[in-house]
């Protein structure tokens, strides 16, 4: 069997010990520079559970929209430290941000920033916000939201992608796509969302393509295994859209059903996830999970014999972002996380067959 090539990581760096979590998001020392775009998912994570919980509140009154308003908030935050460290990072490591928009995996992650930023327009649409002080957020995620899905997927004609490149993250700008309507209609750019909604509607379907050709040639390394959850992510969104887009409740049923298969299906990899130490690629579990919960429970109120899953959904989407959440302070105070990435194996298709 041919020799494994090893997958290009991060720069290299002395393991840290147990380094405080407010000296790592300040930019002080080496911890800093391994701070990539993949951080903002959990701003996306948040976010989602703040939309799910504002969904429950026919079931739980104002309970829900108290949770909404405190997830919400725990997102914003997070979000402000997050740019806050990125720029810092941006100065002070011009060549780990070049380095990961260079990388086949984390540049995909770079969607998630104008993703945040429209989630922040959908939240204050949500909750009542005034429309003026949701449509700044949003529209700054639009505009950015366009330019990361041409420079991501614009990577495929140039030849600067690569298998490696072909794994669910794809789907992150895929998703930022379809999430534009959400906020888009009710503030008044139904022009605007369509034509975002096109875009994802018609790249979906090919990265499920070029996902699963990727999975038969080149597996994806162990440590990626959480983003298969992402393939929730588009059905859920796209129901969520559905009734403002005129595709009615036959629409909304269909994605149900379509995000519940893309869900059994991410399942069936969960005792894997057990052996697994945690990073950030967890956090990939977040968003999809609290956008499904969502559009369960949006269901719910025309299909009553949904109410039950629904509730189960949202109450295992907030234990997971919990725990992810508990996981990552955990991470930061004992130094596991923010350090360079494992090294993986690549082994080329034909050896494997040939082994």
């Amino acid at each position: 069997m041919s020799a494994a090539v090893p997958e290009r990581s991060g720069p290299l760096m002395a393991p840290i010990d147990g380094p405080d979590a407010a000296e790592m998001l300040a930019g002080a020392g080496a911890p800093l520079r391994h701070l990539g775009p993949q951080w903002f998912a959990v701003v996306m994570g948040w976010c989602g559970l703040a939309l799910a919980w504002n969904r429950a509140e026919p079931i739980f009154g104002g309970l829900a929209h108290t949770v909404a308003l405190a997830a919400a908030a725990v997102g914003l935050l997070v979000f402000a430290a997050l740019t806050v460290a990125s720029l810092l990072r941006w100065r002070r490591h011009p060549a780990s941000v070049a380095e990961d928009i260079r990388h086949p995996v984390r540049h995909a992650f770079f969607a998630a920033v104008p993703i945040s930023l429209m989630l922040f327009g959908t939240l204050g649409v949500a909750l009542g916000f005034d429309h003026d002080l949701a449509r700044a957020p949003w529209a700054l995620g639009v505009v950015l939201q366009f330019a990361a899905t041409v420079w991501v997927l614009g990577r495929w004609p140039t030849g600067a992608s690569s298998w490696p490149a072909k794994s669910p993250v794809l789907f992150i700008p895929v998703v930022g796509n379809v999430l534009v309507p959400l906020a888009g209609m009710p503030l008044g750019h139904p022009n605007v969302s369509w034509a975002f909604l096109a875009i994802g509607a018609f790249f979906w379907p090919i990265v499920v393509a070029l996902v699963l050709a990727r999975q038969s040639q080149q597996p994806m390394p162990e440590r990626l295994l959480p983003s298969w959850f992402i393939l929730v992510a588009p059905p859920a969104v796209v129901g969520l859209i559905a009734p403002t887009m005129g595709f009615g409740q036959g629409g909304v049923f269909a994605m149900v059903g379509l995000a519940a298969f893309s869900l059994a299906l991410a399942l069936r990899i969960a005792p894997r996830l057990a052996k697994l130490p945690f990073g950030m690629p967890f956090w990939a579990m977040s968003f999809p999970l609290a956008a499904f919960a969502a559009l369960m429970l949006r269901t719910a109120v025309v299909e009553p014999s949904l109410k039950l899953p629904a509730i189960l959904l949202l109450s295992v989407a907030s234990l997971v972002v919990l725990w992810l959440s508990l996981a990552t302070v955990r991470g930061l105070r004992n130094g596991s996380l923010l350090q360079p990435e494992a090294v993986a194996a690549i082994v080329p298709a034909a050896a494997v067959k040939g082994a």
